[in-house]
């Protein structure tokens, strides 16, 4: 009896001993059922996590767009300085070729500037000063006057007269005379008369040349031809032995005129009014 008394003490403790092996085995179901819990949360982050990899996706692809932009209007507008910049180059190299090309026609044109100038030099306006030389009675000049300014001659001049203003002769000119007006008062010149202005010859004055100049007056004795590209008067005592070219001409009464008067300046073409009659 006592030895199965002692096989059943044996038999409950090992019994005893096996329970703990199902608590364990409890335990272990429970954490694998936590084990599962984590899993079914990871499961959960993973989806939050591919969420966010979706919205990172979508900004990422509108990142680009944003981005990209700026760089993509900012090429077109380095392109456009390069071409800009290209295109001032290319117009410096034209305008050097322009101007290594236009240098010889320029050298030319000087040379022939140069070869024109004494002949353009008359054309020229002179420089007027405001005085006025005069030669007094009793004075006699051999030789030729030139002044920048007036002359007066109450004397004598053998010789050329010049001045870019006003010459005014009471006295005796034997030689040419080259003015910008010209006035004459019972004075005797011998010679040629040219004036850019006008030619005022008064009474008692007597011209031994030719007259040329934009206007003319005449009232004294000219022997002459009169060049004039505007109007001239004939007054009542004027004595005119040549021809007169003018664009109009008017004549007082009293005045002689030996010679031809011409309006050749005038504006009216006499030759086409005189074949249009003869065609009609």
């Amino acid at each position: 009896m006592g030895f199965f008394k002692d096989f059943k003490d044996d038999f409950s403790q090992a019994v005893n001993e096996l329970m703990p092996g199902e608590d364990n085995l409890e335990s272990t179901d429970k954490d694998d059922d936590m084990v599962v819990n984590t899993l079914e949360d990871e499961v959960d982050v993973a989806s939050e996590l591919s969420k966010l990899d979706g919205l990172l996706e979508q900004v990422t692809k509108q990142e680009p767009v944003e981005v990209r932009t700026p760089a993509a209007s900012a090429e077109p507008q380095k392109t456009k300085e390069e071409y800009t910049q290209h295109a001032m180059a290319a117009a410096q190299e034209e305008k050097k070729m322009a101007d290594n090309t236009v240098t010889p026609v320029q050298v030319a044109q000087t040379g022939a500037q140069a070869a024109a100038a004494p002949q353009s030099a008359p054309q020229d306006k002179p420089i007027v000063s405001d005085e006025v030389s005069v030669i007094t009675e009793g004075t006699i000049i051999n030789g030729d006057v030139i002044s920048n300014g007036s002359l007066d001659i109450r004397g004598q001049v053998d010789g050329n007269v010049s001045c870019n203003g006003k010459l005014t002769v009471t006295g005796v000119v034997n030689g040419n005379s080259n003015t910008s007006e010209f006035f004459a008062d019972s004075a005797q010149v011998e010679g040629e008369v040219v004036s850019s202005g006008t030619v005022k010859i008064g009474l008692g004055s007597v011209i031994i040349g030719n007259v040329t100049s934009s206007s003319a007056v005449i009232a004294g004795a000219i022997k002459g031809d009169i060049d004039v590209q505007g109007p001239v008067v004939v007054d009542t005592s004027a004595v005119v032995m040549g021809n007169i070219k003018s664009r109009s001409v008017q004549i007082n009464n009293g005045a002689v005129i030996e010679g031809f008067c011409s309006q050749c300046y005038a504006d009216v073409d006499v030759q086409s009014l005189f074949n249009a009659k003869k065609g009609n």
